[in-house]
C-alpha cells in the first residue's frame, strides 16, 4: 500500500490535535464545561441562555478556523459526493443520534474518553462501529 503524500499531513494533524486538546482543557478548567459540539449548540438553542457568550465564541471559532485556514492558503473544502438533500438528512440523523447518545464524538471521544468515562468509551466504540459497518455496507455490499 502506497501512502498518499498529498493527504498525509502528520505535522498539521498533530498541531490540530494539540489545539483541540488545549481548547477542551481550557474549557473544562476555566468553565467547567465539556467541549461537546452538540451540547454547546443545544445549550445555545435552549432557554434560558445565560451562558450564550462563550457558546457563540466557541462556535465562531469552529466556523472561523477553516475560513482563516483558506485565507492562509490551506485547502479546506472537502469533496462530498452526495446531494444537499442527502447531506441534510444525514445531518438530521446525526443530530438525533447525539441527543439519544447524550453527546457527540467530540464530547465523548475527546473529553469523555480522556477522563476515562466508561459511558463515553462505550459511546465512542458504538459511533466507530456504526461508521465502519456503514462504510462496509455502502462500499462492499451496495457497490457505491
Amino acid at each position: 500500500m502506497a501512502i498518499d503524500l498529498t493527504h498525509f499531513t502528520p505535522a498539521l494533524s498533530l498541531a490540530g490535535g494539540l489545539i483541540i486538546g488545549i481548547a477542551a482543557s481550557v474549557l473544562i478548567l476555566f468553565n467547567g464545561r465539556i467541549a461537546g459540539i452538540s451540547g454547546i449548540l443545544g445549550g445555545l438553542l435552549s432557554w434560558p441562555r445565560n451562558d450564550r457568550h462563550w457558546r457563540l465564541a466557541f462556535l465562531a471559532g469552529l466556523i472561523g478556523s477553516p475560513l482563516l485556514a483558506s485565507l492562509l492558503g490551506y485547502a479546506t473544502a472537502p469533496e462530498i459526493h452526495a446531494s444537499w438533500e442527502v447531506v441534510l438528512l444525514a445531518g438530521f440523523i446525526v443530530g438525533l443520534g447525539t441527543r439519544y447518545a447524550g453527546g457527540c464524538t467530540s464530547g465523548h471521544g475527546v473529553c469523555g474518553m480522556s477522563r476515562g468515562a466508561v459511558r463515553s468509551i462505550v459511546a465512542t466504540l458504538t459511533f466507530m462501529a456504526a461508521g465502519f459497518i456503514t462504510v462496509y455496507i455502502q462500499r462492499h455490499l451496495l457497490g457505491a
